[in-house]
């Protein structure tokens, strides 16, 4: 895995005392989905206090922190920036001051017609502060909201006929809650209750991780609003059969979460045993790239007969946000972070199995390092089909000429990264790994077909 980042995560709870807390813990479950910053803004008797920066949540939500911020209704974020940067002031809950109080909304994915929308909202001669879509998102909001007579249901109803792209909302106004997720259901969001109390999180994990229990996905298009402590689901206009990210299943979320009734465990288990079927290999041993190659690398180990085992060490204390300001420490940082088993690989021929090739660089650099190890054959295995296009809605895939499957042929891309030999999960197979999914899925970085029209300047 190289250069592709994850999601961002969202969480909010309702009527549950220190609030703040809680949002903590499970921002704590989500922390694989953003580490370059985190926030939250807690609604108590006394009003809204917000407190957000750069970092992750144990360095961000010390115990000071969270004492400072009393309250029973919470919403909370955690970041990777996929638009506007990573900068203190694109760092989530994004606030908008209206006349029927402060708005705080948190949002995952991307708007594809941000650019149209934020020309449109500054022609009209609002100033925007910060560069990410969901400060666009915010000012949309605190319009409708207007419109509406603070109608918080109607103004995201209002919204979302105005949106394109991927988006899982959840926003407070006052003592109102409010989650929704596109019409295409393209990022997770689902909701349960922790002590009674109602609470939306990016990934089931995140409920489970406080003790709480999943009620429901929320549904494509749905709204679910919570007055009083009372939820009350708001159907989509239309039925669809939804896209959400297969991505999600591959790599980004959480093996125990599990999204619209497919287990991610389970779908990353089908894509190691359908690379055994599609790309058998003589070898000795199968490894996987930590973390998200070795659930596949265990499927490819059972169906192919093989013994499985570890091959690299990953070195837990270098993040995402390891700061890279030369080519030199970009290339240190995988050998920072991942080690080879030189008493495990030595002699060996290995299959070594990884969720996806971006660039070819860093796998090279492991394949390189398994080989200095000792390891007398590395077949590259990947879990996924080859990236072809960029992605316009969430996720950091580069634009196309960078794209190592653009650039070279499967030949060259074997010899770029040094491999014995190379495979990709087939096209056609991804349906067959979210076998239990209610939702139908989006593959455009493969295939370059998308839920929602892509920006007029493509990468």
């Amino acid at each position: 895995m190289a250069h592709l980042h994850e999601e961002c995560g969202v969480f909010g709870v309702y009527g549950l005392p220190k609030a703040a807390e809680t949002c903590a813990l499970a921002l704590y479950a989500l922390q694989h989905r953003g580490q370059e910053g985190c926030g939250m803004a807690v609604q108590g008797r006394d009003g809204l206090r917000h407190h957000k920066a750069l970092g992750q949540v144990k360095d961000v939500f010390t115990q000071p922190a969270l004492d400072a911020l009393p309250g029973e209704l919470a919403v909370a974020h955690v970041r990777y920036s996929t638009t506007g940067g990573n900068e203190l002031r694109n760092t989530q809950p994004m606030l908008a001051n209206t006349r029927y109080g402060t708005l705080a909304l948190v949002h995952n994915g991307n708007l594809s017609n941000a650019g149209p929308l934020r020309a449109e909202l500054e022609e009209q001669g609002l100033i925007f502060q910060a560069g990410s879509d969901t400060e666009v998102i915010a000012y949309l909001m605190a319009g409708q909201l207007r419109r509406t007579g603070g109608d918080l249901a109607r103004a995201a109803r209002a919204c979302m006929e105005r949106m394109e792209g991927s988006y899982s909302l959840v926003m407070l106004l006052g003592r109102e809650m409010l989650a929704l997720r596109d019409p295409k259901g393209m990022r997770p969001l689902v909701r349960g209750r922790v002590g009674g109390c109602p609470v939306f999180a990016s990934e089931s994990c995140a409920i489970a991780s406080i003790g709480g229990q999943v009620e429901a996905d929320v549904a494509p298009g749905e709204l679910v609003r919570v007055r009083e402590g009372l939820v009350e689901v708001l159907p989509p206009k239309a039925k669809d059969p939804g896209a959400l990210c297969i991505f999600e299943h591959i790599y980004f979320a959480r093996p125990d979460s599990t999204l619209d009734g497919q287990s991610v465990y389970q779908a990353r288990l089908l894509a190691g045993e359908l690379l055994a079927k599609t790309h058998p290999v003589q070898a000795d041993l199968v490894i996987g790239v930590p973390d998200s190659g070795l659930i596949a690398a265990i499927g490819y180990a059972n169906h192919a007969g093989i013994p499985y085992g570890e091959g690299l060490v990953k070195n837990r204390y270098i993040g995402r946000t390891f700061i890279e300001p030369t080519q030199a420490l970009r290339s240190a940082k995988v050998t920072l972070k991942l080690s080879p088993l030189r008493a495990a690989v030595a002699g060996k021929r290995l299959v070594l199995v990884d969720d996806s090739i971006v660039r070819g660089t860093t796998t090279g650099q492991i394949v390189s390092m398994l080989k200095k190890a000792g390891a007398r054959e590395v077949h590259v295995l990947i879990s996924s089909p080859p990236f072809l296009y960029p992605c316009y809605f969430g996720t950091d895939v580069a634009s196309r000429d960078q794209l190592a499957s653009v650039r070279f042929t499967h030949e060259q891309l074997t010899a770029h990264i040094g491999a014995d030999s190379l495979g990709f999960l087939p096209l056609e197979a991804l349906a067959s790994i979210v076998p239990n999914s209610r939702l139908g899925f989006c593959a455009g970085c493969f295939q370059g077909q998308y839920p929602y029209p892509a920006p007029e300047d493509p990468r």
